[in-house]
C-alpha cells in the first residue's frame, strides 16, 4: 500500500454530516481555520443556521436533510454536487441513539438506527466516492463510537450499526490505499455532546427506568467536543487509519482486546456503581457527535 502525504485543508471542500451540534459544530469550526470550504449537513435547520452564521473566511453552504430518509439521499448528494464540482473530504459523523434490550426495541426503532447510522453513511460514501477519487489526496471519515469496539448490554440496535461502520470504513481503507483517497474510522469514548438528551428509548422501555438511565449516563459525557474535533482532525492530517478519543474508548478497547468474550464482566468490575447504571438496558447511551434527530 503507497503511503499518502499529509492531507491539505486549505483550499479543499469538505462535506460534514452531522454539523449542527457537537463534534459535528466543532470540525465545521475547525475546517473553516484550516481554510476549507463546507458543504454543511444536518437534519435541524436552525440550528444549521446558526452554525453556519458564525464561520468566516471560507464558502459555506447547507443542506438541510434527514439521514434516515436513506432513499431521498441519492437527489440530495446529485443538489450537492451539482453546486460543488470538487470534493476532497467527506466526514460521515450524524449518528443517533436508542435505549433498549433487543426484545424491548420494535423492528422500525431497530431499522431507523441501522438507517442514519450506517446506510446512511454507505451510501453518502458511495455516491461522493467518484468525485473524491478525482481529487488524489482526498479523504472519506466515519465516526463509529466506543459502542463500535465493544458492545453493551440495552445497545443491540446502536452497537450494530457502528460496528457494521467499522466493519466498512476498514475495508474501505484498504480498497482505497493505493488509489489516492485515505480513509479514517473515528471511536470517541463520553463525549460531551446533545446526544444523551436527544437520544430515542425503545417503546418497550419503563420511562421512569429510561430517564434514570439518560441522566446517569449524561454525567459520562465529559470530554469536550472542541478537543475530540481537533483529534479527529489532526488524525485526517496525518492520515490515521483509527482514531480513538479518549481515555473512555481507549480502555475499553483494550479491554476487548484482553478479554475478547469476558471484556463486559471485567468492566463492571472496574467501573463505579453510576456507570454500570448508565449502560443499564433502559438507558439511552451514544458517543457520535451531533445526533441526527
Amino acid at each position: 500500500m503507497s503511503q499518502l502525504p499529509r492531507y491539505r485543508f486549505a483550499g479543499g471542500t469538505a462535506v460534514l454530516t452531522g454539523a449542527a451540534s457537537g463534534m459535528g459544530e466543532q470540525m465545521a469550526y475547525g475546517l473553516a481555520r484550516r481554510g476549507s470550504d463546507l458543504v454543511l449537513v444536518d437534519r435541524d435547520a436552525d440550528r444549521l443556521a446558526e452554525v453556519a452564521g458564525r464561520i468566516r473566511g471560507v464558502a459555506v453552504d447547507r443542506v438541510v436533510a434527514d439521514l434516515a430518509d436513506v432513499a431521498g439521499l441519492d437527489a440530495v448528494a446529485a443538489d450537492l454536487l451539482a453546486r460543488h464540482p470538487r470534493v476532497t473530504l467527506l466526514v460521515n459523523n450524524a449518528g443517533v441513539a436508542l435505549g433498549g434490550t433487543f426484545d424491548q426495541v420494535a423492528a422500525e426503532e431497530f431499522d431507523w438506527v441501522v438507517d442514519v447510522n450506517f446506510r446512511a453513511p454507505v451510501a453518502l460514501t458511495r455516491l461522493l466516492l467518484p468525485r473524491l477519487l478525482e481529487s488524489p489526496g482526498s479523504h472519506v471519515v466515519n465516526v463509529s463510537s466506543l459502542f463500535g469496539l465493544i458492545a453493551p448490554p440495552g445497545q443491540t440496535a446502536y452497537s450494530a450499526s457502528k460496528f457494521a461502520l467499522r466493519g466498512f470504513t476498514e475495508a474501505l481503507r484498504h480498497e482505497l490505499a493505493d488509489r489516492g483517497v485515505g480513509v479514517t474510522c473515528v471511536h470517541p469514548g463520553g463525549i460531551r455532546t446533545r446526544i444523551a438528551e436527544t437520544a430515542r428509548v425503545a417503546r418497550g422501555v419503563d420511562r421512569a427506568e429510561a430517564e434514570e438511565g439518560k441522566a446517569n449516563f449524561a454525567k459520562l459525557l465529559t470530554y469536550p467536543a472542541d478537543k475530540a474535533a481537533e483529534q479527529i482532525l489532526a488524525g485526517v492530517e496525518k492520515r490515521r487509519g483509527r482514531v480513538l478519543i479518549a481515555a473512555s474508548a481507549v480502555v475499553p478497547d483494550l479491554l476487548a482486546r484482553l478479554f475478547p468474550a469476558s471484556y463486559m464482566g471485567v468492566m463492571n468490575r472496574l467501573r463505579p456503581a453510576a456507570a454500570r447504571r448508565a449502560s443499564a438496558p433502559g438507558s439511552a447511551q451514544g458517543t457520535t457527535g451531533s445526533p441526527t434527530r
